[in-house]
């Protein structure tokens, strides 16, 4: 399994040209973008990996990434005083390869990269990970940590080592869950995150590109990628942190291993970080917002009053604003009303089911304006609370000039009355035309 995980991971980092040749060396149809002969690929690897097919991936993988060694003939140069030609060689004038050169011992004008070469990034940068709301950080055991690139090749790889404390491993086993299916879990994990070496703002999770990670040997899953968003576009994965706990060993006097490879890009640079966190549920959010305290009702108010405020530059005038009690995300009435400090908006979003959603899939964005609300950010609004408990019969209300409120009925109550009204309307008028007729 592991093989063919490694195998995968060189089919991804593959290119359209050699996407064609490995499916017209199966004998599979090779026309197509890029992400549909990537996806004929791997099906091929998935459906009928014969050894054949093995063989030419990794011949196709090593042309794509070459590694540059040096034989013991180049070897032996290299502790030649300068000047002095090689046993067996033709003469004096026998050339060096220019492998072996120092930089600017070329002949003819130096290149414009010889002359300004590229600094070295640091090996700490002060690089700051962002937050995640449902990892609380118990520890750091790898502190963010620069992907160097330590050749002119554009694969790259790199290793880590780091160690757990016994209070760490006593904390670990101790949340150790048993789940439906005889599933391991732990509330405790050592995390691994990946981010763009930028120190301008706290960083989100970032991978580098044709990414594979291998923990103590084994290859780590890493998470799926996304559908490209425009064809011919790389494949991108989600932005979230690897939990390595399974891959760990979880031993006080074993060290961790942590190997890395990645393609290198110009002009940008990545870095990696470990942690240990506590997983939290948005359970356990929801408390910690509501123990942040419930927003005054005056801050809703001046909200009301200065979006009915008349502008002198509007030929129309707003004298009301209508807002549902009804959460948009499951179509139910609020129960804990909340948005974000961002949102310009008065319409409130349920915070339970706004917490459990991105418990699963963390995007963070209002439901209402599709705007960023992070959880930090988020308050519980004060006069719905209000609201809501005084009033229990109506899905919508009204907020008028003042800052005040007025239930509105339901349309179902509406057409209801409005038809009794008619149906009174057409029985009074039967009855005018019968009292006529008897005068």
């Amino acid at each position: 399994m592991a093989e063919l995980g490694e195998l995968k991971h060189m089919v991804m980092s593959f290119r359209v040209s050699e996407l064609q040749v490995l499916l017209g060396f199966a004998g599979r149809n090779k026309s197509g973008r890029k992400h549909e002969l990537l996806a004929k690929a791997l099906h091929l690897l998935k459906s009928s990996c014969a050894p054949s097919v093995q063989m030419k991936i990794k011949e196709l993988y090593r042309r794509r990434f070459p590694r540059k060694t040096l034989g013991p003939s180049d070897l032996s140069l290299l502790s030649l005083p300068p000047g002095t030609p090689p046993v067996g060689s033709p003469g004096p004038l026998a050339p060096i390869p220019p492998a072996l050169l120092a930089p600017g011992t070329l002949l003819g004008p130096k290149r414009e990269v010889d002359m300004h070469p590229p600094l070295p990034q640091p090996v700490h940068p002060d690089v700051t990970m962002k937050p995640l709301p449902f990892y609380e950080i118990y520890g750091e055991l790898i502190r963010p940590t620069t992907l160097a690139s330590t050749s002119s090749q554009r694969f790259e790889e790199a290793h880590f080592t780091f160690a757990l404390t016994p209070q760490q491993v006593q904390q670990i086993l101790t949340s150790r869950e048993v789940l439906p299916g005889a599933k391991c879990d732990y509330t405790i994990q050592v995390q691994l995150r990946f981010c763009l070496c930028e120190t301008s703002c706290p960083q989100e999770d970032y991978f580098p590109p044709n990414l594979f990670v291998k923990v103590n040997g084994k290859l780590c899953p890493l998470p799926g990628y996304l559908p490209p968003t425009k064809n011919g576009a790389e494949p991108k994965r989600p932005s979230r942190p690897i939990n390595i706990t399974p891959l760990a060993r979880l031993s006080a006097t074993v060290p961790n291993t942590i190997v890395v490879n990645w393609s290198s890009e110009f002009g940008r640079n990545y870095s990696l970080s470990v942690y240990l966190v506590r997983q939290l549920t948005a359970g356990t959010l929801l408390q910690k917002l509501r123990a942040k305290g419930i927003r005054n009702p005056d801050h809703s108010r001046a909200l009301i009053k200065e979006k009915l405020t008349a502008d002198p530059d509007s030929e129309v005038a707003t004298t009301s604003l209508r807002v549902s009690l009804m959460c948009p995300l499951g179509k139910m009435r609020l129960t804990v009303p909340c948005r974000a400090l961002t949102c310009a908006h008065l319409q409130s979003f349920d915070a339970a089911l706004y917490l459990q959603m991105n418990e699963k899939k963390p995007t963070w964005t209002c439901p209402v304006c599709d705007k960023k609300a992070p959880y930090e950010s988020l308050i519980i609004d004060g006069l719905f609370m209000e609201i809501l408990n005084s009033c229990s019969d109506c899905d919508e209300i009204q907020f008028m000039e003042d800052g005040s409120w007025c239930p509105m009925k339901p349309k179902k109550e509406a057409s209801e009355a409005s038809s009794i009204a008619q149906s009174k309307r057409a029985i009074h008028q039967r009855i005018r035309r019968r009292l006529k007729l008897l005068t």
